[in-house]
Parts: structure tokens; sequence; C-alpha cells
């Protein structure tokens, strides 16, 4: 699925103190700055050089520039000399796009024999930084904040992550979700306030009868569905009785055209992911496996059971990684292996995970399900390869949201698993699986994540800022007790910081 590729604004605070000789620098160091990181190959978008800003209008103005266009995903800001940030108040809080505080300086070493006032005058950004965080704080803006010299590749990679976020940010602003039917009965993390998701994250939340979808299926042309079931058969693995002129190719078929199907309805509705839920299949032959699978691959995000908070959480992490090797997917936290050190989960769900993070080859193959009521799915059956990835939750606790992140290391089944015909994986959890799963307990984690081997806890950590929402994390170095702690002084903070507001 194609994404867009926005741009993100450099925007150069100064003043008119030092005279129009080192304004003119300040320009001419900024326009270097923003060329050498767009030729480095380590952004994922390009950045585009704004005229320096000297005065509380020009501020402003940009401000509600950037607003105002579309393609603008966030702004960069540099004080490259000091710019008295009192100037900068009226514009920030007009600003509507995230931000990022890139606190560098044009020269990298000192040139220590020839320092004079000039020189301190002009490279004076540790000092412009100060004054420039100073207000970022009174005002309570939410941005991330990079340190270092412009061409260190450690800076450059930061800079990255949060430009991967905002492009997702900016897809999510205005974005569409469609539930076909509604939230699986009596489950209770599946539901949310789709109003106050909207008013904090940007995307809204719509519902279709199963009906609906049925009817664009109906429509679908048969030579369609010849082409696509010749593209698997190109691709996987597929089980001779599904393959043409076997005894259940009608069962391929049928996923084919449901594949088609729901891509033409999500294309039609502008939407970025979807759910359905195995109660509420009325009309369709099939619970969607392989064709939700193949639509995951292609971007949309998913989740099962009616959970439209997973299935946006998904379309962000694949919009973050887009450029990125590894792979994302739904998924659920299915059952654990306890054995005494060993310690495993495997993570699974009915049929729905993402061929993007298949190690090996996939296999369709139709098996009874057992639930649903209808008759047997095809699916694409594989193991998840080996790597560190995440698990990220967005959970709705009533008065706010929080992303809940544990960092996992993904390994190769330790044994076959002949008799589980659906796509897994198997992690070890970070710090260990009793603190790691206590830990999502305590926090009220969902059984329903996304799972990235691209996206990393920097990622999450960006969103949450850009959102103003909680973030909670899961690694190496959580303790139980401490954890536990975080959560209550969350509770606080997440209490009173809308009274603070921007003053």
């Amino acid at each position: 699925m194609t994404t867009s590729q926005p741009e993100i604004w450099f925007i150069t605070g100064s003043q008119h103190l030092y005279g129009e000789g080192p304004l003119r620098q300040v320009a001419e160091n900024s326009q270097k700055i923003v060329d050498a990181l767009n030729g480095s190959g380590r952004l994922p978008l390009k950045i585009v050089f704004k005229p320096i800003v000297t005065r509380p209008e020009e501020v402003r103005a940009r401000c509600l520039e950037a607003n105002g266009t579309p393609n603008c995903a966030g702004v960069m800001l540099w004080c490259h000399t000091f710019s008295p940030s009192k100037m900068w108040i009226g514009g920030l809080l007009q600003l509507r796009k995230p931000v990022l505080h890139l606190a560098t300086q044009a020269n990298r070493e000192l040139p220590w024999a020839d320092i004079d006032m000039d020189f301190m005058n002009l490279n004076q950004a540790a000092h412009g930084d100060r004054e420039h965080g100073f207000i970022h704080a009174r005002l309570r803006l939410g941005r991330k904040v990079v340190v270092g010299h412009w061409s260190d590749p450690e800076v450059q990679d930061r800079v990255a992550a949060w430009m991967r976020v905002t492009r997702a940010w900016a897809d999510w602003q205005g974005g569409k979700v469609v539930r076909f039917g509604d939230n699986m009965r009596s489950v209770a993390v599946t539901e949310g306030d789709k109003v106050s998701a909207e008013a904090r994250f940007g995307f809204s939340v719509d519902y279709h009868g199963v009906g609906d979808l049925v009817a664009v299926m109906n429509d679908v042309a048969d030579s369609a569905i010849d082409r696509l079931c010749a593209e698997y058969e190109e691709i996987y693995t597929v089980a001779p009785a599904l393959r043409k002129g076997g005894e259940r190719h009608a069962a391929l078929r049928y996923n084919a055209r449901q594949e088609l199907g729901l891509r033409a309805f999500l294309e039609a509705g502008g939407y970025l992911g979807f759910t359905d839920t195995f109660e509420d299949l009325h009309g369709l032959d099939q619970l969607p496996g392989l064709a939700v699978q193949r639509l995951m691959g292609q971007g949309y995000g998913f989740a099962g059971e009616g959970d439209w908070k997973t299935a946006a959480i998904v379309r962000a992490m694949k919009v973050i990684a887009a450029d990125l090797p590894g792979g994302t997917s739904f998924m659920e936290d299915y059952t654990y292996d306890l054995s005494p050190g060993g310690e495993l989960v495997l993570g699974a769900h009915m049929l729905e995970i993402c061929p993007s993070i298949a190690g090996n080859k996939p296999a369709v193959e139709i098996h009874p399900l057992g639930i649903g009521g209808k008759s047997d799915p095809v699916r694409l059956v594989f193991d998840a390869h080996e790597g560190a990835a995440v698990n990220v939750a967005m959970i709705d606790l009533g008065n706010r949201f929080r992303l809940l992140v544990n960092e996992v290391d993904t390994i190769q089944p330790p044994h076959p698993l002949p008799k589980l015909p659906v796509a897994r994986a198997v992690w070890k959890c970070r710090p260990d699986l009793k603190t790691a799963v206590a830990a999502w307990i305590h926090a009220g984690g969902a059984h329903h994540t996304g799972f990235s081997y691209a996206v990393t806890t920097e990622h999450m950590e960006d969103l949450a800022e850009i959102a103003g929402v909680e973030l909670a994390v899961i690694d190496a170095d959580t303790k139980i007790r401490d954890f536990k702690q975080t959560l209550r002084n969350n509770e606080i903070y997440h209490h009173l910081a809308p009274g603070l507001g921007g003053m």
C-alpha cells in the first residue's frame, strides 16, 4: 500500500542584534545543514529549508504556514545564535505539527586559536538551545530533543526515527479504520471511546455491516480471481488440494474473492485498516484468513474481534517501518511454555498473522477452524524469523490512552509444530517471562498487539510524545516494584497535566 512521503520543515531562529552579516551566515549555514542531512542517505523524509525567523510575527506566520500545509509532517527547530524565546510564544501556541528540537551547531570542533567575539556571537547554539528549551518547557510543548553535531550518524538516526513517526502521525490525521461487524461480545479490552481516539490521535472509526462487504465481493470478476489464484501458486507453497484442478480449489478462489473485495472496499472508502469478528460472518462462507494476511502484507492495519485500536496501531507501526526490514504484524500472546529457565511465549492468532514477518516460504493450507461456524478457511502457515522485536498495545483507560511496549527476542520454535496450522512466532520476553507478563497485566495490557522487528521503543516514545499519551515500557531493566510505582506516578501526572495547559 502506497503511503505519502511528507516533508519536514527546518526553521532556524536568530535575532537582529548581531547585524545583517551574521544573519546571512546563519541562513547559509542552515541551508548547508539541510543539504547535508538530505544527502546523508540516512533520513526517510526530505527536509525543506525555511527562511530564518528573527521576529515574533515571523515565527507565528511560519507556524501557521506549517499548520496549513498538509504535506508538512513536522518541524525541526534550531537556534544557530540566540533567539529570544518570548518571540516564539505566539507561534508555538498555534503550532499543531510534531516538533523536533535539534540541539546542534554549525561547526563540530572549536577553532581554539582563532576564537574571537565575532565567532562567539555567531556560534552560540549552546546558549540559544537553553532559551529554546525553556520556552518549550514553559509552554508544556511535547517535542523530541536530539543533541549532537548534525553530521554524527547517531544524531541522524535519531532524527530519522522521529521522521518515521511523523510520517505515521500524518497518515493517521483524517485517516479511517473500518469495522466489519462490532466488537466481540462481552470482551472488554477491545472496546474503547472512538470519539476520544479521534480527538487524541486524528483517525476515525467507521462501522459497516458484513453485508456491505459481501455486496462488493459479489461484483469481483472471475478473471481477476483467476489471476490472483495464479499469483498465489507462484509466490507460495500451495497445498495440492487448493491448486488449480485440486478438489478444494474452490475454497482458494473464494479467498481470492475475499481479498479482491476487501481491497476494493478499503480503497473506495480510503481506509487505513479494518477489523472483523468471527461472531459476525453473515453472508461469508469463510472467516477471512489468507485475504487478511495478504492485505496486512500490503500495508493495511488489521486486528481481529473488532479491535479497532489495535488495527490503528498496526497501521501506524507499518507506516513507521515502511522503509525498514523485518516486518510488522497483528499478534496475540496465545500460550506459554513455562519450563524452568526456558520460559517462552507462543504468539499467533486464529489465522491472521502478516507474512512480512515470515522466516520461511509461507504455505497456503486449508484446515478446520472449530470456531465461527463457517467452512474451513484458507490461511498462510509459517514461522516468524529470529530477531529482536517489540509488542505494542494501545489501551483505553477511560481517562486517557496508554501505549504499552514489551521488548522481546524472537527465536525459532524449539520443537516442530506439525499440528498447529497457523502462522506463529515464538519469543523470549525481556527481562524474563515472569516479570514481563506480570508488568503487562499490572498495566492492563491487551491480548492483541502490534508486533514488529523494525519498530523500536524509541519510535513508540516519539509517538506517545506527539500524541500526548502515556507510555509504559517493559524492557531488560524492568523491575515490578519500580514499574508499579511508575504506573501510579503516571496516573497522577496524566490527571493533572491537562490542567497545566500551555501556560
